[in-house]
């Protein structure tokens, strides 16, 4: 089993470990042990693909890669798929297209808002690409809520 693969569903579906123990009627101890890598066996497999609504060859891939038949996608309202897909001008939205966004915002709204000391007009345009800055930071924040990456999420960081 890839650790990866299970801390990315896990992640997706906005669970701890704890939850997930729950759900699957593991050991928390057992969670932990699979994610940092050590071999899942095939009932504990097939108890984490059952609490996840994957089968288990979705646990052995080597990455996850959501695709628009996925529950997540389909349940999405009208609103926001146009959202990610206008934003990102692509039909696939990539997590790290909205963080290369979000940090060229921040970086370009403060160079503007630093020439606004002499320049009025720089200071307008610096303020609105810190406010863009902000959008695009809600929208990394709707994509993690609703699981709808193509690309696969960073989860080390905010795996419990």
């Amino acid at each position: 089993m890839q650790s990866k693969i299970l801390k990315e569903l896990r992640f997706c579906r906005h669970l701890s470990q704890e939850q997930l123990a729950e759900m699957s009627g593991l050991n928390v101890r057992t969670i932990q042990r699979i994610e940092s890598g050590h071999n899942a066996s095939l009932e504990s497999m097939k108890c984490l693909a059952a609490a996840l609504d994957v089968d288990i060859a979705t646990l052995q891939q080597e990455s996850l890669i959501m695709n628009k038949q996925d529950e997540n996608w389909q349940n999405l309202p009208l609103f926001l798929k146009l959202w990610f897909i206008f934003n990102f001008l692509q039909l696939k939205p990539q997590r790290s297209a909205a963080v290369r966004a979000e940090w060229w915002c921040h970086l370009s709204g403060f160079l503007f808002c630093a020439i606004g000391l002499f320049s009025e007009a720089a200071l307008v345009g610096g303020l609105i690409m810190l406010a863009g800055t902000y959008l695009f930071t809600l929208l990394k924040w709707q994509g993690d809520r609703y699981g709808i990456w193509y690309d696969k999420i960073q989860s080390s960081s905010n795996a419990t």
